[in-house]
């Protein structure tokens, strides 16, 4: 960043922005993969991995027990989807961020 010129500086946060996705897109946590057993005796999960992919939406909040919630497998690849996009936003987010901080260092207008 620092050999860039502060109107690259500004460019590439402009186009940055218009790479955000969508807030409304937006989920945070993740997606976790389970199978299960059953317990029956004579199932074919006994011998196996068990029942499954099941899967589950993981959010953790600093100081609480992580909350799961079951998230159905018609809807396994929106939640996946929705998750990436927090990740981008917050990739964005940081780039941003490094470059108003290089700005302010520089002396120049945000």
């Amino acid at each position: 960043m620092e050999d860039m010129a502060s109107s690259s500086l500004r460019k590439r946060r402009a186009k940055l922005l218009q790479q955000m996705p969508a807030l409304d897109t937006l989920l945070r946590g993740s997606l976790i993969e389970r199978y299960k057993r059953c317990g029956k005796p004579g199932c074919k999960c006994a011998d196996g991995p068990g029942h499954g992919p099941k899967y589950y939406l993981s959010v953790s909040f600093p100081g609480y027990r992580p909350q799961m919630d079951y998230v159905p497998q018609s809807e396994q690849e929106d939640v996946a989807s929705r998750l990436s996009s927090y990740h981008r936003v917050r990739e964005i987010l940081e780039e941003i961020c490094e470059i108003n901080r290089e700005l302010l260092r520089r002396r120049e207008t945000l």
